[in-house]
């Protein structure tokens, strides 16, 4: 086991290093990262309701969060959906532990890819709004337990959406979904300005909480008396986060295996002579 947690960990380093030296995926990430930014600079002289606040500032922090819900969920289904498409996953099935190695290297991939966008997004932001308070350890501090709990509320529930999907197609919807839960997740806008339905059902997925969470790390206490409860409810965040991280670190592995065992030679053959088909 211990040997393939380091294959695994290796093999997520080299994984990230493919990604961040990629041309299509640094494309894809700039062009992300771009409409984000675009979005925010044009806000910048808009101010958040019942204040003289930038809503273009609340925006970046905000968007901190989406990219670990983004990342976290969607690139590990659609990475898992593709590696059992291409037979990567039988591959790493048949190896002793292989499993391990492959998922360890996912969530080493993934982090990296993570920490890179956040960092990109707020050290670019930061040259394009006023008002964020970076220079306190404790701002930092409630950052990186944010990412981490957030790391962990997402990664595994994106290995079990990827463990459910059959194709890499069908993997758009979870970026609707995704798109659906930003809208209502105070990311873009102050929650508390939508109907109190949508603000209970954005309140139950972890994107609000990362989103609240970098918020609470990055801004001005005076900016909590536009969110919900005029608090930044640390203990609830940390509550809520946790919960998902318990409840997707409890089902990932037994959706996993049973995908895992689901999988054989003829089932790869299948699919790659569908795929020709289509091609």
């Amino acid at each position: 086991m211990l040997v393939a947690a380091r294959a695994g960990l290796s093999r997520g380093r080299v994984e990230l290093k493919q990604t961040l030296t990629t041309p299509g995926d640094l494309i894809a990430f700039l062009i992300m990262t771009g409409g984000f930014l675009a979005a925010i600079i044009s806000n910048r002289a808009t101010h958040v309701p019942g204040t003289r606040f930038s809503l273009g500032t609340t925006m970046l922090v905000s968007v901190l969060g989406l990219d670990v819900g983004v990342y976290g969920v969607l690139t590990m289904a659609d990475r898992l959906v593709a590696d059992r498409e291409d037979g990567t996953l039988l591959r790493a099935k048949a190896i002793p532990n292989g499993m391990l190695g492959y998922l360890l290297g996912k969530v080493v991939n993934i982090s990296g890819q993570i920490a890179f966008a956040v960092a990109a997004t707020l050290l670019t932001g930061a040259f394009l709004v006023t008002g964020l308070t970076i220079g306190s350890p404790g701002s930092w501090l409630t950052l990186a337990w944010v990412l981490v709990l957030g790391l962990l509320a997402t990664l595994p529930f994106g290995a079990v959406l990827g463990s459910l999907f059959p194709n890499t197609r069908t993997t758009v919807l979870i970026a609707l979904l995704l798109g659906a839960l930003a809208a209502i997740s105070g990311i873009f806008y102050p929650i508390t300005h939508l109907p109190a339905f949508l603000q209970w059902t954005g309140q139950v997925f972890p994107l609000y909480w990362l989103g609240l969470g970098m918020r609470s790390a990055l801004l001005p206490n005076a900016m909590a008396a536009v969110e919900v409860g005029h608090s930044w409810r640390h203990l609830a965040a940390f509550g809520v986060l946790s919960a998902w991280a318990v409840a997707g670190l409890v089902l990932a592995p037994v959706v996993l295996r049973r995908m895992a065992r689901r999988e054989s030679g003829s089932k790869v053959a299948a699919r790659r002579e569908k795929a020709m088909r289509r091609l």
